[in-house]
């Protein structure tokens, strides 16, 4: 069990999966640029990130609903949770919004089954499965919580807050997914072989 203070973002796990050293950019070092990409996302999630509930016949959607794990040391928000009535009483449905489309890795399911255990942490029953939705395709993806991704996302989560009490950054490697980040200019992937962006700017302004 973690404690309050320890807790992080649950959203890190994307950064994570997708670059280590983004993440480490993002939550070590505290650094963070826009491009259109992020732009996009953060306009997709403008409606669902000002919070609120509806009913339908059913169904009762909760928006921006908060989220907390003291098992896996996560805390955030869910962009959408659907609660579908059931017999065993109203059984939550996560549903995150990305832009973009459907990717092969599985950084964004991850990031959905971390939404989903913290859901089963906090109302003490089983999520089976949840949805993604991409607003390049606008259709939801049914993600299915096997054994298989609870355990990469446990793993997952594990690894971010090995990268974040190391306080080190990881070295820069260019791979094709650093054309789109938002940290691209500040990463340098190509010519930049430093570690800490942060220890690279102190060394470059030294007189």
């Amino acid at each position: 069990m973690y404690p309050d203070d320890d807790l992080l973002p649950l959203s890190a796990l994307q950064h994570l999966l997708f670059c280590r050293r983004q993440c480490a950019l993002i939550h070590v070092e505290r650094l963070w640029v826009e491009n259109r990409y992020t732009a996009e996302g953060r306009v997709l999630h403008e409606r669902v990130d000002r919070g609120g509930e509806r009913l339908e016949p059913d169904i009762r959607v909760v928006y921006a609903m908060e989220l907390k794990s003291k098992r896996l040391g996560l805390v955030g928000k869910a962009d959408v949770v659907e609660f579908h009535q059931a017999e065993e009483g109203w059984v939550p449905y996560p549903v995150e919004y990305k832009r973009g489309k459907s990717k092969k890795g599985d950084y964004d399911r991850v990031q959905l089954c971390a939404q989903a255990l913290c859901l089963e942490e906090q109302y003490r029953l089983s999520i089976f499965e949840g949805s993604l939705f991409y607003g390049k395709t606008r259709r939801r993806e049914t993600v299915s919580f096997d054994d298989a991704l609870r355990s990469e996302t446990k793993i997952a989560a594990r690894s971010l807050h090995e990268l974040v009490e190391s306080e080190e950054t990881p070295e820069a490697r260019y791979f094709k997914g650093c054309d789109t980040c938002s940290l691209m200019d500040l990463c340098m992937p190509k010519v930049l072989p430093k570690k800490s962006i942060q220890g690279y700017l102190k060394e470059v302004s030294k007189p």
